[in-house]
């Protein structure tokens, strides 16, 4: 945990989270038989422990269980916005939205109100038995929708989209007037040609990718060869991070189950134990059904 910028709630959340997995205990039944080796003298016990940790290969166990906490729980950079701010974070958007829904919402109760049709109500008791006794046949007999009308039209939801402009913009001397593309004059934040570039630059046509570049019509020791050799080095050090980046450029066939397994932390082993319980409990659940 080199960076600094990590607050101490942080850090205690990814203790207590190893705490709780599997890696925890494994790391301390490991750490026993370090311990009961008669080599190991009793001054040097932490560093003996340590180092006969990180011969075994438990360090890199440990930073792919460290970096898989970091995947899945960025650092929140900001402090979180309040609710109302999540779904939509531009004011006159905010306001534009809450306005269509009133509208909405009004057109809605005119049109109940016109054919006598409460919104929410419970039903009786009487028609709720009625319901029940037909439900199988609910899809058979529809209700007559010809008096409903549509709550909106489509061209109504456009003119209110067209009609959006943001306050906090001025792209022009003339008041009122945009000179955005399209009819949506709504300026939103995007990337320009060089941060796409820097973003995708993985995918460049210049870096080699596998299953592209090492197709038949290419002398398979020009790159494949090199892309497993190069697969076999990532696999034999067992690290999460240094399996992902290699995973950029794609995969080779035969190391793909392995290489996903290094990234998402995941062991072969434990997958199998899990499989053979469930098997194990559906045959018993067969048994008991057979026997009842």
């Amino acid at each position: 945990m080199g960076d600094s910028n990590y607050s101490k709630a942080y850090i205690q959340t990814l203790i207590d989270e190893l705490k709780t997995s599997k890696i925890y205990t494994d790391l301390q039944c490991a750490a026993q038989v370090e311990i009961a080796k008669p080599t190991l003298r009793l001054s040097e016990l932490k560093k003996g422990v340590l180092n006969g940790l990180v011969n075994s290969g438990w360090d890199r166990k440990l930073r792919n269980a460290i970096y898989r906490f970091l995947q899945t729980h960025p650092k929140l950079q900001f402090p979180s916005p309040p609710p109302e701010h999540l779904k939509e974070p531009l004011v006159f958007l905010r306001k534009a939205q809450q306005a269509w829904e009133k509208r909405i919402l009004k057109s809605l109760n005119s049109m109940c109100t016109d054919l006598n049709i409460p919104l929410a109500r419970k039903r009786p008791e009487k028609e709720q038995k009625e319901w029940a006794q037909k439900w199988t046949e609910l899809g058979i007999d529809g209700p007559d929708l010809s008096q409903f009308r549509p709550v909106y039209a489509p061209k109504d939801f456009l003119e209110v989209i067209i009609g959006l402009q943001n306050p906090n913009y001025h792209g022009s001397d003339t008041p009122g007037f945009y000179h955005l593309w399209g009819i949506v004059q709504v300026p939103l934040k995007v990337k320009d040609i060089d941060e796409l570039r820097l973003q995708y630059s993985d995918m460049s046509i210049n870096q080699c990718q596998s299953g592209i570049d090492d197709a038949q019509d290419i002398p398979s020791e020009l790159f494949e060869q090199e892309r497993v050799k190069l697969g076999k080095k990532v696999i034999n050090t067992n690290h999460g991070p240094l399996a992902q980046e290699f995973s950029k450029k794609g995969c080779p066939t035969s190391m793909r189950a392995t290489l996903w397994c290094q990234i998402l932390a995941v062991e072969l082993d434990e997958i199998v134990r899990i499989l053979k319980l469930f098997f194990s409990l559906l045959y018993l659940i067969f048994e008991i059904n057979i026997y009842k």
